[in-house]
């Protein structure tokens, strides 16, 4: 009789039946984890998108009546030469714009953090 069979341990078999039940349910948790995250990252894509159209609705508004005035009040001092300081302003918005939307993806909020973090701690205590 088999010393394994009678002290109730599982043998090979059984062992390679827990290790491969073990890692069907590590590689479900971390699908679960990256859906999650997806939907969190599609949430903050969205929340995105509908600001930064919102954003450039009110600053296009804001910026025809601004530079509609500002030509009209300045024309009599500066002449032609108002045209110009009203497209460094603009500029200058625009450079500011762009230096926060990269700040806001440098946040890394798109990335799935938690789900990278853990299949790299995966991939590491399987090598």
């Amino acid at each position: 009789m088999d010393k394994s069979a009678a002290s109730g341990e599982p043998g090979l078999l059984g062992s390679l039946a827990g290790v491969a039940r073990n890692t069907l349910a590590l590689l479900l948790s971390r699908v679960e984890l990256a859906a999650v995250e997806l939907t969190e990252a599609r949430a903050h894509l969205r929340r995105l998108i509908v600001v930064s159209t919102l954003a450039v609705l009110a600053l296009l508004c804001c910026a025809l009546y601004a530079s509609a005035t500002l030509a009209f009040l300045g024309w009599d001092a500066l002449g032609w030469k108002i045209l110009p300081l009203i497209a460094c302003g603009f500029l200058a918005v625009a450079v500011a714009l762009a230096l926060y939307a990269r700040a806001l993806l440098r946040q890394d909020k798109l990335g799935l953090p938690a789900t990278m973090a853990e299949l790299k701690a995966d991939r590491e205590m399987l090598l």
